[in-house]
């Protein structure tokens, strides 16, 4: 019998997990950028408000992802993403951006769109995400 460890369904379920725990920091980094593009800085109640969760639970995931090295505090109530946390927005928002247009091209409705893509871009990987560029670039020059 495999050794249920190595077998080749445990090495994606690992994977899908490890995916798991970067939706969080891959969702906080990239509102936090989309937010001081926006308005020019960032307090706890912007994403308290725009994540539709209390001020506690924002407070909890920032402390993490300062002790991660994703986020700065520059004052008392303002955030910054650290040259870390601005490449993991960037890239997350370059995976929103492919595939919404992608779906969006497919026909789906834009609020269906808007939910799906929140979950799949934390489990895309790099590999399928640049197929979907490419066909896109190919298909629609987009």
């Amino acid at each position: 019998m495999e050794n249920i460890k190595n077998s080749g369904r445990a090495v994606h379920f690992k994977e899908a997990r490890v995916n798991r725990l970067f939706e969080i920091v891959e969702d906080y980094t990239e509102l936090i950028a989309d937010i001081r593009e926006r308005q020019g800085y960032v307090h706890i109640c912007d994403i308290a408000r725009e994540m539709g969760v209390s001020h506690v639970s924002v407070l909890r995931t920032i402390k993490r992802l300062v002790r991660d090295g994703l986020l700065a505090k520059k004052a008392p109530r303002c955030i910054e993403l650290t040259q870390r946390g601005r490449e993991m927005a960037i890239f997350s928002k370059k995976k929103h951006l492919i595939l919404t247009e992608f779906l969006l091209h497919l026909g789906i409705p834009e609020h269906i769109v808007a939910t799906d893509v929140e979950g799949i871009e934390h489990h895309i990987s790099s590999t399928t995400l640049e197929a979907i560029a490419t066909h896109m670039q190919k298909q629609f020059g987009v």
